[in-house]
């Protein structure tokens, strides 16, 4: 289902893997309401596609993002209206949530809440290009868009609260070694390599993707012996959902 040049995020498939690009390069692809909806839509259809093994998150223009659309701040002409439809358009716990593999495939700036949607991805490279900030503390804010909590489980606890509370600026050298990024490459190799990672990725049947992201996720959450009981239930159900096809083959 490609999207009109004019949407605010695009969304096209190319083979087992969904191609999804924030579309507002006239404004960094700064997060407004359009972007949340069209997302919210964009999501849910990959959720429910089968034929989906991996998605790509990249960004039109010069950069990924730089988050939250400043221009929208206190318009919504009712607080309690706009906190309900955002509770009900869950963008980024449906992001999390997603059963396949996700990419984030980073460029220029990507700051706040866009440096945000990233670290809700499994994987993230960036161009050699990429400047990564947090400075949500200095203007009176924390990270409203998990990271707090993203930020400190991929890079750990320290580093974590280094980008949170400073707010301070780094290059896609600095991601890649405190672990924010997986990979470095020349800008204009980005998005090859980003369809290329995501093909890899989709490789494994959807239910195995699904099963070893639940288990990693939630494992966070639990102290050491009770994520191990997990990995073995879910191992065994993967076990007794793969047996029908192994038959079927011999």
């Amino acid at each position: 289902m490609p999207s009109k040049d004019s949407s605010a995020v695009l969304y096209a498939r190319r083979g087992p893997v969904a191609w999804v690009t924030l579309n507002r390069p006239d404004h960094f692809n700064a997060y407004n309401l359009a972007m949340r909806d069209e997302l919210f839509s964009i999501l849910g259809a990959i959720h429910d596609d089968t034929e989906v093994r991996a998605m790509v998150l990249r960004g039109a223009g010069k950069a990924f993002s730089t988050g939250g659309d400043l221009e929208e701040f206190g318009t919504a002409p009712s607080p309690i209206v706009a906190r309900w439809v955002r509770f009900r358009r869950d963008v980024w716990g449906m992001m999390r949530a997603l059963p396949i593999p996700t990419v984030a495939a980073i460029h220029g700036y990507t700051v706040g809440g866009g440096l945000e949607m990233a670290l809700l991805c499994d994987l993230a490279i960036a161009a050699a290009d990429t400047r990564i900030c947090l400075p949500e503390t200095g203007a009176g804010m924390i990270p409203g868009v998990a990271g707090t909590q993203t930020a400190a489980r991929r890079l750990g606890l320290g580093r974590g609260l280094d980008l949170c509370i400073t707010g301070r600026w780094i290059d896609a050298q600095e991601a890649l070694l405190v672990g924010l990024v997986a990979e470095v490459v020349g800008p204009a190799s980005l998005d090859r390599r980003a369809l290329g990672l995501a093909r890899e990725l989709g490789r494994a049947p959807r239910e195995q993707s699904a099963l070893l992201k639940l288990c990693v996720w939630d494992g966070l959450d639990l102290p050491l012996g009770a994520g191990l009981d997990l990995e073995r239930r879910l191992a065994k159900r993967l076990a007794r959902m793969a047996a029908p096809r192994r038959n079927r083959a011999q």
